[in-house]
């Protein structure tokens, strides 16, 4: 819950027009959607992915984490990653299956993104189910766990020689393309009035220096 009496208080540490912007962006954000990266080892492509998702409103990143470490690459990504919630799975040796089970907890549709079996083309991919795109490692792609027990297959057509994209390339033109779609939609695909308020007083939090030394202050004074 957003203490909403402090939120107030730090508010006048953040310009109007950032706190606008803030607003602004998140009524585009959503949880309609999100995005799983499994096992990514350059951290550019996972970086660049980053910046795709905050571009098109996807506020959710899931990364498995079996074999390397997640590392977001400030030059990449743009900053784009201090506006996004990330849910890393990395501690344990059931990443994958933990990651799994708790997008499934939540209602999400777990999608694998192949171009190699029977998959959906993107141009007929469903949007009214909640869903979560799950790209893998570089060259492999996704795990055979995720292949077994995926509720669908995704792929964008290609009329080349190559039979793949560069993963940022692919979450880039899935994210744009079923987005798009959603917007046009009559889908309920925004956060939640709860969900706006906590994003936003985080992101509030984010934007001030010596945030610590303003909440103090602000408790002292009570």
């Amino acid at each position: 819950m957003v203490d909403e009496n402090l939120l107030q208080y730090l508010e006048q540490f953040v310009t109007e027009k950032r706190r606008q912007t803030f607003k602004e962006v998140i009524s585009n954000r959503t949880r309609h959607f999100t995005v799983v990266l499994e096992n990514i080892f350059q951290s550019h492509n996972a970086s660049a992915v980053v910046r795709s998702c905050d571009v098109f409103g996807i506020q959710d990143i899931h990364t498995i984490e079996n074999s390397y470490i997640n590392k977001v690459s400030r030059k990449i990504a743009k900053g784009s990653q201090k506006w996004l919630d990330f849910h890393r799975f990395k501690d344990e040796n059931s990443n994958t299956k933990d990651c799994f089970n708790a997008l499934k907890s939540k209602g999400y549709q777990i999608i694998a993104t192949t171009p190699h079996n029977d998959s959906c083309y993107l141009s007929d991919f469903d949007i009214t189910k909640k869903s979560a795109f799950v790209f893998g490692v570089e060259r492999e792609g996704v795990s055979d766990f995720m292949l077994e027990n995926a509720d669908g297959y995704l792929k964008i057509p290609m009329v080349g020689f190559t039979e793949s994209l560069n993963i940022s390339v692919a979450a880039a033109i899935i994210l744009q393309d079923v987005t798009t779609r959603l917007r046009k939609s009559d889908i309920n695909w925004q956060l939640t009035e709860e969900e706006k308020n906590e994003t936003y007083a985080k992101w509030i939090e984010s934007s001030i220096k010596n945030l610590e030394k303003h909440k103090s202050f602000y408790y002292s004074q009570k």
